[in-house]
């Protein structure tokens, strides 16, 4: 057992996927700030308000899942080599249309909710009952989040 009475071998794993959301996080988050900086257009105002509300709350997912890698006893990845190599979310750039930005903030959330719903599989079969809340608690938000941004681009 560890530190917080998880199995070791088990936390272990699960933080080899947390360390894969964090990666893919931190590309998501970058993303967004280039579609934040860079949009233009008819919506400019809203898109860029929407963009920015997104990687804010990035930021502070980014700063949770990194101590629950620490708190299940092993170490973030923190270089933007080590993110890259294992993120599922790829980095854009050169977007400043919004059909074309939230386009691609609707593939990221695609790719992170995978994720979080395999890391929330393997938090139960853990009894790892922090990472489960996390998990729970981002996948509903961005459930949300997904029909949202599907609205905006008139997609059921």
């Amino acid at each position: 057992m560890n530190a917080i009475g998880l199995n070791i071998d088990k936390s272990a794993a699960l933080a080899v996927k947390l360390n894969h959301l964090l990666s893919a996080y931190q590309v998501f988050y970058m993303n967004a700030r280039g579609f934040h900086w860079n949009i233009k257009g008819e919506k400019f105002f809203e898109l860029h308000l929407k963009f920015e509300e997104l990687y804010n709350d990035f930021q502070l997912k980014i700063d949770d899942i990194a101590e629950r890698i620490l708190t299940l006893g092993k170490e973030p990845l923190h270089t933007y080599t080590d993110y890259l190599a294992v993120s599922v979310v790829k980095p854009v750039s050169g977007v400043s249309d919004g059909k074309t930005a939230v386009e691609n903030i609707l593939d990221g959330f695609q790719k992170v909710l995978l994720l979080q719903r395999e890391l929330l599989a393997m938090a139960a079969d853990a009894n790892d009952e922090g990472t489960n809340a996390l998990m729970s608690d981002y996948i509903r938000e961005q459930e949300k989040l997904v029909w949202m941004y599907s609205a905006y681009l008139n997609r059921g």
